[in-house]
């Protein structure tokens, strides 16, 4: 089973998708599954992650409505305020469903680089293992060196670093992040999505060489059993067609073995998430 690791649905609202600048007027519309359908089926994907993008319990909820009606949704990374004392009743419900498979918070828009060590936020944190749920950590270079101290804690927590942490591809700088991914990848529980780098580099303006480095690294620490394909459509769009996209991981993971493309391509992700496969129609 082939499967984009990372990718958003949205109802366009101005006042909710605050983070759409002019230079994204065109992310300023409604983005669905039947439009992400026939990108994947062109490519041969059978499915995909769908990622939380605004901070609204509702919107995990309607992810979750989505992917019932949606076969093509194999999953939802949904969000939860892990600093809530409710937060255990909330996992509860929501870990009833078979589809919801982890949480993310938007810990980069935070204004605290230390946020994600608050005491109320790593309670949280502790309790997703008890729902057997992933965590995806939404990061920028300079909180690689916090997140350290994070996944030390939780040991036995899966944890899945988004976008390589969004190093600065366009400007071709590879340290400090490289170092600091390097100490990330030494902890086990934790795996990274080969997603987000079109629009790290120069928009539209890239070559497919600009991210070899990038990928080195993260191959080189990560190993191919701890990394899988993303799209991060529709954010993709600002700088590279979804094909385009996918086909930077695609067409550089032909140096590795079939069996490791194979889980590259969706059984890191299938494993990582724990995605059942759909049963055939009788």
């Amino acid at each position: 089973m082939k499967i984009d690791a990372h990718q958003h649905f949205w109802h366009y609202n101005p006042a909710h998708q605050v983070w759409m600048t002019d230079s994204m007027a065109g992310l300023r519309r409604d983005y669905l599954p039947d439009e992400l359908a026939p990108l994947l089926g062109a490519i041969g994907f059978d499915g995909s992650i769908a990622v939380q993008a605004r901070q609204m319990i509702e919107e995990t909820e309607w992810l979750l409505q989505l992917a019932d009606s949606h076969d093509l949704i194999k999953g939802v990374v949904g969000w939860l305020d892990l600093r809530s004392p409710a937060l255990d009743q909330q996992l509860a419900r929501f870990a009833l469903h078979p589809k919801f498979v982890g949480v993310r918070h938007v810990l980069h828009d935070e204004p605290d680089d230390e946020f994600m060590l608050r005491p109320d936020f790593r309670r949280g944190i502790a309790l997703l293992r008890a729902f057997d749920l992933t965590y995806d950590l939404l990061l920028f270079p300079k909180h690689l060196a916090v997140a350290l101290k994070l996944v030390a804690e939780f040991p036995d927590q899966p944890f899945v670093l988004d976008h390589l942490a969004k190093p600065p591809i366009g400007e071709g700088l590879l340290s400090p992040w490289r170092e600091d991914l390097r100490c990330l990848a030494a902890f086990p529980n934790v795996s990274c999505k080969l997603s987000g780098m079109v629009t790290e580099a120069r928009w539209r303006q890239w070559r497919a060489d600009d991210f070899h480095p990038y990928l080195d690294t993260v191959l080189d620490a990560f190993g191919p059993r701890r990394v899988m394909i993303g799209s991060d459509w529709p954010v993709c769009t600002l700088s590279a067609d979804y094909p385009s996209t996918m086909n930077l991981v695609i067409d550089y993971i032909r140096q590795f073995s079939a069996a490791e493309r194979e889980a590259i391509l969706g059984g890191n992700c299938a494993r990582f998430y724990q995605i059942k496969p759909t049963p055939e129609p009788s």
